[in-house]
């Protein structure tokens, strides 16, 4: 999929960000996009290989000496950087820890070596890595945390759209199952935004007080109640309908799952 995206736009760069299970794709050596993943704690790293002296025998060096796993690191670091991170619209004050390393066993080219702690201790380490050598610690760490939409997306897609219900086994009926759910998410959230401002309504239940921004079951709320109102409204004909058993029939609807 990551090399067809390339083939679509050659001129463009893209950053794939993605959980550790598809950490090893650093080593594909791929043209046009860098990978930014979480490193197994248990990781083998090496330093860079040092630069070779001249008039010296023998073919260079690969890998420089052994740096241990990057849990194993952190007892040792001293030299910890102060960062803000933006980690799904919030700003954070994170620790980080930057080094250039060789990942030897998945690849050969160097990567960046990023620990994130907190400074109150009450988060365990998280450690990333990234092909891209050139971003720094807090922009690794919120390019990682904005993968978190994602998560959201099959949640959502799953829960109140039905997307796992399709009893699809067989041939392309999965594949398609899939994309059509996942359109109809974005359709929901594209007349959502596409609505009035005064028209984005959202509920702000007593339990949640300090919602600010509407969720995905918002913007479907909102659409059933627009499809709801005209439905009803059609079957009194001219007849225009306020009543409060009305109202609270169509919120009742725009509610429902």
């Amino acid at each position: 999929m990551l090399r067809q995206l390339t083939e679509w736009l050659p001129k463009r760069c893209f950053l794939a960000c993605a959980d550790g299970f598809y950490a090893s794709l650093a080593g594909k050596n791929f043209t046009g996009i860098h990978i930014v993943s979480r490193i197994r704690r248990d990781a083998v790293l090496y330093d860079l290989p040092p630069s070779r002296r001249k008039k010296t025998r023998g073919r260079p060096r690969k890998r420089g000496r052994k740096l241990g796993t990057p849990q194993s690191m952190t007892p040792h670091i001293k030299h910890w950087r102060k960062v803000t991170t933006d980690e799904r619209g919030r700003k954070r004050i994170r620790l980080v820890y930057v080094r250039r390393v060789l990942w030897y066993h998945v690849s050969k080219e160097p990567v960046l070596l990023v620990i994130s702690r907190d400074p109150s201790g009450k988060e365990h380490d998280d450690f990333f890595v990234t092909t891209d050598t050139t971003l720094t610690g807090a922009k690794v760490v919120s390019l990682f945390a904005g993968r978190w939409c994602i998560e959201d997306t099959f949640k959502n897609t799953k829960q109140f759209l039905g997307g796992q219900e399709p009893q699809t086994r067989k041939g392309q009926g999965p594949e398609r199952a899939a994309a059509l759910s996942l359109w109809l998410y974005s359709l929901v959230w594209l007349w959502y935004l596409n609505q009035k401002h005064h028209q984005r309504t959202f509920t702000v239940w007593p339990w949640y007080q300090h919602k600010t921004t509407p969720s995905f079951a918002d913007a479907l709320s909102c659409l059933r109640r627009e499809l709801w109102q005209q439905r009803i409204k059609s079957m009194f004909g001219k007849w225009v309908v306020h009543d409060k058993k009305y109202e609270f029939l169509i919120e009742a609807l725009a509610s429902a799952a």
